[in-house]
């Protein structure tokens, strides 16, 4: 005991020594800042994982989002050709949703049923998508097994938008993923093997193998730009135009900000003053002198205006510049601006390729902003279009007779190939979901199918 008390003795009269004392103050120092480091380290490695994680569930949740959308379609196509597609998109989708599910913080086990439902829609995808490709048109029981599987898709959908609420929220850490979302999925999970999924188990054993633009936006790329007529113009010129195209009684001042890419075509800049913190930034094409895009960054805070007296006032507006002839096709409100696709009509044809995106402040009425790359891209005043064409009603024959058509009219549409197709547009709705089929009106062909999303804040194609 004494030799202790001797030692702790010796080692107070040593930290009296200033040599020791700053060599016990400096090994403190370096274990604090090792601490930190290691402390940093660990930060930055758990923030690393966590934006891993969290990007991995939104693509899950955006390939399951999109698998839903394609299997209602697949549910009423009508055409081997295009069932194929819409199919192989489905095994895609589910294969990449897959992959992203894998890659989470969510135990084996929890995960199951949800893995297993998700291998058995990509394998039934894959196998109905061959035997599409190979002629067979779908069986009954085929359409009636992807109507099972569309429903279940859209409960895991569900399941999987109200986890992404609760983590962006902050009610769900990743931490904690493992315990409640791995419950929360298992719950979903053990619904899709009920007994009505049973039969779709059963079937399976006897083989052994998609801020918003509008309908057809997709394929506004044409490079040839036809719509992009006339002689290069001077940025003088350019200048005089957008003052025109804005309003020369509301600008204050204008300013060139350049020359421009915009949408691949190049342009004059400018930005205008309009009010105390309002402006606008307008490019103007050098060849020809077309309006390619104009907006606004005024905020909108209140809504007097009804969408259909908005959608006219967009009219009207087009109409007073160089875009005659447009008619009003999807649109969206959001944040009290509403922004309308109008598309070129030709004869009672909707030219789809020929669109044009305007945003309407729904407070007064004034014209925010213009977007007209589509349009420029492949508006002819005069398509020369096919005169042998199928009926109406040959046409109509064509369409799953699921779908209870409301309207119908011809259409021209753009295909990723940058062609277009002369098509019948029948739109109707199966009782559940709201769609638009396009029929070849030449070879009677199903080319293109889209569902209809009607949301309070407009209506929306996918």
């Amino acid at each position: 005991m004494g030799k202790i008390k001797e030692k702790v003795y010796d080692f107070k009269d040593r930290l009296r020594d200033r040599k020791m004392l700053t060599l016990v103050i400096t090994l403190v120092a370096v274990i604090l800042v090792l601490t930190a480091v290691i402390f940093k380290k660990q930060l930055d490695y758990r923030n690393l994982a966590e934006n891993g994680y969290n990007n991995a569930f939104y693509q899950l949740v955006e390939y399951v989002n999109h698998a839903e959308v394609l299997l209602a379609k697949a549910t009423i196509s009508n055409s081997s050709k295009h069932g194929a597609e819409t199919l192989t998109s489905i095994w895609r989708d589910i294969s990449l949703a897959q992959s992203y599910l894998a890659r989470l913080p969510i135990g084996t086990n929890e995960l199951e049923s949800t893995q297993k439902f998700l291998n058995q829609l990509g394998d039934y995808s894959l196998t109905l998508a061959n035997k599409a490709i190979n002629g067979e048109d779908l069986s009954q029981e085929d359409l009636d097994n992807l109507t099972i599987m569309y429903h279940y898709s859209g409960a895991l959908k569900d399941t999987l938008n109200q986890l992404e609420i609760d983590l962006y929220s902050g009610n769900i850490k990743w931490g904690e993923l493992e315990k409640k979302g791995g419950d929360a999925l298992s719950q979903e999970a053990s619904n899709l093997s009920q007994a009505s999924f049973g039969s779709i188990n059963e079937n399976l054993h006897e083989y052994s193998g998609l801020i918003y633009d509008g309908a057809f936006s997709e394929h506004m790329t044409n490079p040839e730009r036809v719509g992009l007529t006339g002689d290069e113009i001077t940025e003088g010129q350019a200048k005089d135009i957008a003052k025109k195209f804005i309003g020369e009684d509301k600008i204050q001042e204008i300013n060139s900000n350049g020359k421009s890419q915009n949408g691949n075509i190049e342009s004059y800049s400018f930005t205008a003053k309009v009010g105390n913190e309002q402006e606008y930034v307008i490019s103007v094409s050098i060849k020809g002198g077309h309006v390619v895009s104009m907006n606004s960054n005024r905020e909108v805070t209140s809504e007097n205006i009804k969408p259909e007296d908005a959608v006219n006032l967009g009219k009207q507006f087009l109409n007073n510049r160089e875009f005659k002839n447009m008619e009003a096709t999807y649109y969206l409100n959001y944040n009290g601006i509403l922004t309308v696709n109008y598309a070129y009509h030709q004869d009672d044809v909707t030219m789809y390729p020929d669109l044009v995106k305007v945003k309407i402040a729904l407070d007064n009425g004034e014209i925010l902003g213009v977007e007209s790359t589509g349009y420029l891209n492949s508006h002819r005043d005069k398509r020369e279009l096919p005169q042998d064409l199928i009926t109406e009603e040959q046409a109509k024959e064509k369409v799953n007779t699921k779908l209870e058509i409301k309207s119908s009219g011809l259409a021209v549409i753009p295909t990723k190939w940058n062609t277009e197709i002369l098509c019948y547009e029948f739109k109707g709705n199966t009782g559940e979901n709201d769609f638009i089929v396009y029929i070849n009106a030449q070879t009677g062909e199903e080319e293109d199918i889209l569902m209809i999303i009607n949301t309070p804040e407009g209506t929306l194609t996918e």
